[in-house]
Protein backbone atom coordinates (compact mmCIF):
# COMPACT_ATOMS: atom_id res chain seq x y z
CA UNK A 1 0.00 0.00 0.00
CA UNK A 2 2.97 2.12 0.94
CA UNK A 3 4.66 1.70 -2.67
CA UNK A 4 1.53 2.35 -4.30
CA UNK A 5 0.46 5.61 -2.67
CA UNK A 6 4.07 6.63 -3.35
CA UNK A 7 3.26 6.46 -6.76
CA UNK A 8 0.07 7.85 -6.43
CA UNK A 9 1.84 10.85 -5.11
CA UNK A 10 4.29 11.26 -7.42
CA UNK A 11 1.79 11.26 -10.42
CA UNK A 12 0.32 13.75 -8.72
CA UNK A 13 3.05 16.17 -8.18
CA UNK A 14 4.44 15.87 -11.76
CA UNK A 15 0.89 17.40 -12.97
CA UNK A 16 0.96 19.62 -10.77
CA UNK A 17 4.41 20.65 -11.23
CA UNK A 18 3.31 21.10 -14.92
CA UNK A 19 0.42 23.16 -13.88
CA UNK A 20 2.39 25.48 -12.12
CA UNK A 21 4.00 26.16 -15.48
CA UNK A 22 0.71 27.66 -17.26
CA UNK A 23 0.13 30.88 -18.56
CA UNK A 24 -3.66 31.99 -17.74
CA UNK A 25 -4.45 31.45 -21.68
CA UNK A 26 -3.33 27.96 -21.42
CA UNK A 27 -5.53 26.92 -18.54
CA UNK A 28 -8.26 28.03 -20.63
CA UNK A 29 -7.27 26.06 -24.08
CA UNK A 30 -9.19 23.49 -25.42
CA UNK A 31 -8.04 20.19 -25.84
CA UNK A 32 -9.41 17.78 -28.20
CA UNK A 33 -10.85 15.84 -25.24
CA UNK A 34 -14.71 16.87 -25.46
CA UNK A 35 -12.97 20.51 -25.85
CA UNK A 36 -12.27 20.45 -22.17
CA UNK A 37 -9.28 23.03 -21.08
CA UNK A 38 -6.58 22.18 -18.34
CA UNK A 39 -9.16 24.02 -15.85
CA UNK A 40 -11.52 21.67 -16.56
CA UNK A 41 -9.19 18.53 -16.15
CA UNK A 42 -8.08 19.63 -12.79
CA UNK A 43 -11.34 20.45 -11.74
CA UNK A 44 -12.80 17.22 -12.20
CA UNK A 45 -9.87 15.69 -10.68
CA UNK A 46 -10.26 17.87 -7.65
CA UNK A 47 -13.74 17.17 -7.70
CA UNK A 48 -13.44 12.89 -7.60
CA UNK A 49 -10.33 13.59 -5.61
CA UNK A 50 -12.63 15.09 -2.64
CA UNK A 51 -14.82 12.68 -2.99
CA UNK A 52 -12.33 10.27 -2.38
CA UNK A 53 -11.13 12.12 0.43
CA UNK A 54 -14.69 11.13 1.46
CA UNK A 55 -14.76 7.78 1.13
CA UNK A 56 -11.28 7.41 2.60
CA UNK A 57 -12.40 8.89 5.41
CA UNK A 58 -16.46 9.26 6.04
CA UNK A 59 -18.43 6.46 3.98
CA UNK A 60 -21.62 7.72 5.03
CA UNK A 61 -20.86 11.55 3.74
CA UNK A 62 -20.03 10.20 0.86
CA UNK A 63 -22.99 7.57 -0.01
CA UNK A 64 -25.02 10.93 0.61
CA UNK A 65 -23.04 12.97 -2.07
CA UNK A 66 -23.07 10.44 -4.26
CA UNK A 67 -26.80 9.89 -4.45
CA UNK A 68 -26.86 13.60 -5.14
CA UNK A 69 -24.75 13.53 -8.10
CA UNK A 70 -26.80 10.46 -9.05
CA UNK A 71 -29.80 13.11 -8.79
CA UNK A 72 -28.19 15.78 -10.97
CA UNK A 73 -26.91 13.75 -13.76
CA UNK A 74 -30.33 11.82 -13.84
CA UNK A 75 -31.76 15.20 -14.16
CA UNK A 76 -28.94 15.48 -17.38
CA UNK A 77 -26.68 17.91 -15.58
CA UNK A 78 -22.71 16.60 -16.76
CA UNK A 79 -20.03 16.50 -14.49
CA UNK A 80 -17.47 18.50 -16.31
CA UNK A 81 -20.67 21.19 -15.74
CA UNK A 82 -20.92 20.47 -12.03
CA UNK A 83 -17.18 20.82 -11.36
CA UNK A 84 -17.19 24.11 -13.25
CA UNK A 85 -20.04 25.18 -11.21
CA UNK A 86 -18.18 23.96 -7.86
CA UNK A 87 -14.99 25.68 -8.50
CA UNK A 88 -16.12 28.79 -10.28
CA UNK A 89 -14.71 31.43 -8.31
CA UNK A 90 -11.15 30.17 -8.26
CA UNK A 91 -8.90 31.15 -11.61
CA UNK A 92 -6.43 28.12 -12.96
CA UNK A 93 -3.38 29.06 -10.00
CA UNK A 94 -5.67 29.25 -7.22
CA UNK A 95 -7.50 26.06 -8.65
CA UNK A 96 -3.67 23.94 -9.08
CA UNK A 97 -3.16 25.28 -5.09
CA UNK A 98 -6.16 24.02 -4.09
CA UNK A 99 -5.92 20.76 -5.90
CA UNK A 100 -2.35 19.98 -4.37
CA UNK A 101 -3.63 20.31 -0.93
CA UNK A 102 -6.16 18.19 -1.55
CA UNK A 103 -4.61 15.00 -3.30
CA UNK A 104 -2.08 15.67 -0.14
CA UNK A 105 -4.32 15.10 2.16
CA UNK A 106 -5.94 12.00 0.12
CA UNK A 107 -2.98 9.97 -0.26
CA UNK A 108 -2.15 10.89 3.71
CA UNK A 109 -5.75 8.84 3.94
CA UNK A 110 -5.22 5.83 1.85
CA UNK A 111 -1.89 5.30 3.26
CA UNK A 112 -3.17 4.45 6.74
CA UNK A 113 -5.41 1.82 5.28
CA UNK A 114 -4.71 -1.42 5.37
CA UNK A 115 -5.05 -2.21 1.28
CA UNK A 116 -7.21 -4.85 1.71
CA UNK A 117 -10.07 -2.61 2.89
CA UNK A 118 -13.27 -1.98 1.12
CA UNK A 119 -13.86 1.31 0.03
CA UNK A 120 -17.39 2.77 -1.48
CA UNK A 121 -17.37 4.47 -5.05
CA UNK A 122 -19.51 4.99 -8.03
CA UNK A 123 -19.61 1.43 -9.22
CA UNK A 124 -18.85 -2.02 -6.86
CA UNK A 125 -17.02 -1.36 -3.89
CA UNK A 126 -13.11 -1.28 -4.21
CA UNK A 127 -10.25 -2.55 -2.18
CA UNK A 128 -7.93 0.65 -0.96
CA UNK A 129 -4.76 -0.75 -3.19
CA UNK A 130 -7.17 -0.84 -6.06
CA UNK A 131 -8.52 2.81 -5.42
CA UNK A 132 -5.36 4.34 -5.27
CA UNK A 133 -3.73 2.61 -8.42
CA UNK A 134 -7.69 3.72 -10.18
CA UNK A 135 -6.91 7.47 -9.07
CA UNK A 136 -3.35 7.41 -10.28
CA UNK A 137 -4.62 6.04 -14.18
CA UNK A 138 -7.18 9.01 -13.59
CA UNK A 139 -4.67 11.47 -12.95
CA UNK A 140 -2.65 9.97 -15.45
CA UNK A 141 -5.30 9.78 -18.05
CA UNK A 142 -6.32 13.78 -17.37
CA UNK A 143 -2.83 14.79 -17.02
CA UNK A 144 -2.39 13.35 -20.44
CA UNK A 145 -4.64 16.25 -22.17
CA UNK A 146 -2.92 18.60 -20.65
CA UNK A 147 0.52 17.65 -21.77
CA UNK A 148 -1.46 17.63 -25.41
CA UNK A 149 -2.71 20.62 -25.20
CA UNK A 150 1.07 22.00 -24.47
CA UNK A 151 2.14 19.37 -27.45
CA UNK A 152 4.88 18.31 -25.59
CA UNK A 153 6.49 14.52 -25.16
CA UNK A 154 5.37 13.30 -21.82
CA UNK A 155 8.20 11.39 -19.90
CA UNK A 156 7.53 7.66 -19.56
CA UNK A 157 8.25 6.28 -15.90
CA UNK A 158 7.81 3.37 -13.81
CA UNK A 159 4.28 4.49 -12.33
CA UNK A 160 2.47 3.49 -16.01
CA UNK A 161 3.09 0.17 -14.92
CA UNK A 162 -0.48 0.76 -11.91
CA UNK A 163 -1.99 1.91 -15.63
CA UNK A 164 -1.04 -1.14 -17.81
CA UNK A 165 -2.34 -3.70 -15.31
CA UNK A 166 -5.75 -2.02 -15.07
CA UNK A 167 -5.62 -2.01 -18.58
CA UNK A 168 -4.96 -6.04 -18.95
CA UNK A 169 -7.34 -6.54 -16.07
CA UNK A 170 -10.30 -5.13 -17.91
CA UNK A 171 -10.04 -6.52 -21.31
CA UNK A 172 -13.37 -8.88 -20.41
CA UNK A 173 -14.97 -5.79 -18.87
CA UNK A 174 -14.41 -3.95 -21.80
CA UNK A 175 -16.33 -6.45 -24.19
CA UNK A 176 -19.02 -6.66 -21.22
CA UNK A 177 -19.37 -3.02 -20.99
CA UNK A 178 -20.63 -2.74 -24.76
CA UNK A 179 -23.10 -6.03 -24.27
CA UNK A 180 -20.16 -7.80 -26.57
CA UNK A 181 -19.39 -11.73 -26.35
CA UNK A 182 -16.04 -12.11 -24.67
CA UNK A 183 -13.86 -13.28 -27.20
CA UNK A 184 -11.93 -16.09 -25.62
CA UNK A 185 -9.10 -16.00 -23.71
CA UNK A 186 -7.04 -12.59 -23.00
CA UNK A 187 -3.99 -12.16 -25.14
CA UNK A 188 -0.72 -12.60 -23.86
CA UNK A 189 0.45 -8.85 -22.94
CA UNK A 190 4.57 -8.06 -23.13
CA UNK A 191 5.21 -4.03 -23.05
CA UNK A 192 8.35 -2.79 -23.24
CA UNK A 193 9.19 0.00 -20.06
CA UNK A 194 11.04 2.81 -19.26
CA UNK A 195 13.93 1.63 -18.35
CA UNK A 196 13.90 -1.29 -21.56
CA UNK A 197 12.37 -4.38 -19.31
CA UNK A 198 9.64 -6.17 -19.89
CA UNK A 199 6.12 -6.37 -18.01
CA UNK A 200 4.43 -9.35 -18.83
CA UNK A 201 0.66 -10.51 -18.21
CA UNK A 202 -0.51 -14.41 -19.38
CA UNK A 203 1.41 -17.06 -21.15
CA UNK A 204 3.01 -16.82 -23.82
CA UNK A 205 0.96 -17.30 -27.13
CA UNK A 206 2.21 -16.99 -30.70
CA UNK A 207 -1.49 -16.58 -31.58
CA UNK A 208 -3.00 -14.11 -29.25
CA UNK A 209 -0.77 -11.37 -28.19
CA UNK A 210 -0.14 -7.51 -27.75
CA UNK A 211 3.13 -6.33 -27.90
CA UNK A 212 4.58 -2.65 -27.70
CA UNK A 213 5.93 0.17 -25.51
CA UNK A 214 4.12 0.52 -22.04
CA UNK A 215 3.31 3.80 -22.86
CA UNK A 216 1.26 3.35 -25.97
CA UNK A 217 -0.46 0.77 -24.67
CA UNK A 218 -1.56 3.16 -21.78
CA UNK A 219 -2.71 5.68 -23.65
CA UNK A 220 -4.73 3.19 -25.67
CA UNK A 221 -6.47 1.80 -22.83
CA UNK A 222 -7.35 5.52 -21.39
CA UNK A 223 -8.27 6.29 -24.84
CA UNK A 224 -5.95 8.53 -25.32
CA UNK A 225 -5.20 7.61 -28.80
CA UNK A 226 -6.20 5.18 -31.39
CA UNK A 227 -4.52 1.87 -31.63
CA UNK A 228 -3.73 3.32 -35.66
CA UNK A 229 -1.61 5.93 -33.74
CA UNK A 230 0.60 3.60 -31.47
CA UNK A 231 3.54 1.40 -32.62
CA UNK A 232 1.78 -1.54 -30.74
CA UNK A 233 1.92 -4.94 -32.15
CA UNK A 234 -0.82 -7.58 -32.04
CA UNK A 235 -2.05 -10.83 -33.57
CA UNK A 236 -4.91 -12.99 -33.41
CA UNK A 237 -8.81 -12.37 -33.67
CA UNK A 238 -9.38 -11.31 -29.66
CA UNK A 239 -6.36 -8.83 -29.14
CA UNK A 240 -7.82 -7.25 -32.50
CA UNK A 241 -11.11 -7.04 -31.38
CA UNK A 242 -10.30 -5.48 -27.76
CA UNK A 243 -7.58 -3.06 -29.19
CA UNK A 244 -10.40 -1.73 -31.51
CA UNK A 245 -12.58 -0.77 -28.25
CA UNK A 246 -10.47 -1.36 -25.04
CA UNK A 247 -11.63 0.66 -22.09
CA UNK A 248 -9.71 0.91 -18.86
CA UNK A 249 -11.86 3.23 -17.04
CA UNK A 250 -15.37 2.83 -15.33
CA UNK A 251 -18.97 4.15 -16.74
CA UNK A 252 -20.58 3.65 -20.63
CA UNK A 253 -18.72 2.79 -23.18
CA UNK A 254 -16.16 5.35 -25.05
CA UNK A 255 -14.66 5.47 -28.01
CA UNK A 256 -11.16 6.10 -28.89
CA UNK A 257 -10.19 9.32 -31.04
CA UNK A 258 -10.08 9.45 -34.38
CA UNK A 259 -6.83 8.39 -36.29
CA UNK A 260 -4.74 10.78 -36.43
CA UNK A 261 -6.72 12.94 -33.68
CA UNK A 262 -2.99 13.16 -32.33
CA UNK A 263 0.75 12.50 -32.48
CA UNK A 264 2.25 10.55 -35.21
CA UNK A 265 0.54 8.37 -37.56
CA UNK A 266 1.93 4.39 -37.35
Amino acid sequence: MQDTCRDLLGEYQALADLCETLTPAQWQTRSTFFGWTPWDEIAHLCYFDETALQSATDAQAFQADMRKLGARSAAGEQISAIAREKYARLDGAALGRHWRGLHERLVAALSALDPKARLPWYGPPMSARSFASARLMETWAHGQDIWDVLERQRPATSRLKHIAHIGVTTFGWSFVNRKLPVPGAAPHIALSTPDDSLWIWGEPSETNQVRGSAQDFCLLVTQRRNRADTQLQWRGDAADQWLSIAQCFAGPPANAPAPGAYGRQR
